[in-house]
């Protein structure tokens, strides 16, 4: 069955929409990929799967008895690039009756919110720490590779047209976005009510969007463009751009779907650091890829000239 969750927009609410990436989405998310039986996230789960035991106020909270992580965990970010401290922090500044009725509301009673706090938000950084730390710079490499494509969309043909094509799930009508969710629910319009729609695109999402109200904030969640590649084996080249490049630089090529840095890169294919340091110089130089510094990180992405080549094939 197919129920419509509608979000009804106003022209000023497009002009108001805006991107970010938040790390306590892709924790939520993330928990979801782990109790799931997801293809796509199948590699990082077998990796991960016996790091994660042992948290026990983190999955009462983030397991409840009716599958709905509360809304509290994932705060709407105030800023482009939160780190996890600052959601972390505004976790821990919720008012205590917010706290508790959420709890309740996902069959995870709670008289004591104050006390349940700093254990949760301790196990939290565990969880981050051995789950998703030594992903995080290629999950926030990827937000920020697509948040740069959306803001070109908005330049042209227009801000309307940032949402055409975000998940195949969502449409426009008339005057709302529609998300489709296969759920036996019934949802009633839905409104920004004044807030700003933050867009986040979330590795972890999987196949999924969602429409979320968090307290003070309006958030829509969806999967970025190319995050498969994100979480799959290192594809292999075609052959055309093999016998072009050369198979491992046709490798390092074609594994830039996703922005890497030079460890991401020897990594996933299996060559020391200095052989892929010189391979994506080489590609540098000829104008197939480019770098940015993402913090103390160098990550390299194809330029529009690199991904017209690696369609070869």
């Amino acid at each position: 069955m197919v129920i419509v969750k509608r979000l009804e927009l106003a022209p000023d609410d497009l002009l108001r929409l805006r991107f970010a990436h938040s790390p306590m989405a892709e924790v939520v998310t993330s928990t979801m990929a782990l109790r799931s039986n997801s293809w796509e996230h199948a590699r990082w789960r077998a990796r991960v799967a016996a790091r994660v035991g042992g948290l026990d106020v983190f999955w009462r909270v983030f397991d409840p008895p009716t599958g709905a992580v509360p809304d509290f965990l994932s705060p709407v970010p105030q800023t482009a690039r939160p780190s996890l401290r600052d959601e972390l922090a505004a976790i821990a500044a919720t008012p205590p009756e917010r706290v508790a009725a959420e709890l309740d509301a996902a069959g995870v009673p709670c008289v004591d919110p104050a006390a349940l706090l700093p254990p949760l938000i301790g196990q939290i950084r565990r969880y981050f720490t051995v789950a998703l730390a030594d992903l995080w710079p290629r999950l926030r490499s990827l937000a920020d590779a697509e948040i740069a494509h959306r803001t070109a969309t908005a330049a042209f043909p227009g801000p309307r047209a940032l949402l055409d094509d975000l998940h195949p799930r969502l449409r426009w009508d008339p005057d709302a976005l529609r998300l489709d969710y296969l759920k036996d629910a019934e949802y009633p319009p839905w409104h920004l009510d004044g807030h700003p729609l933050t867009i986040l695109p979330t590795a972890f999402s999987g196949r999924h969007a969602w429409i979320l109200e968090s307290g003070p904030g309006r958030a829509l969640w969806y999967p970025p463009r190319s995050v498969a590649a994100l979480f799959a084996a290192a594809p292999p080249p075609s052959q055309p751009l093999a016998a072009l490049l050369g198979a491992t630089r046709a490798a390092v090529l074609t594994l830039l779907s996703t922005p890497s840095s030079t460890g991401d890169v020897a990594s996933r294919l299996g060559v020391a650091p200095a052989t892929a340091s010189h391979h994506l110089t080489a590609l540098r130089d000829a104008g197939l890829i480019v770098a940015a510094r993402n913090g103390r990180r160098l990550d390299y992405r194809r330029t529009d000239l690199g991904e017209r080549l690696t369609s070869l094939g």
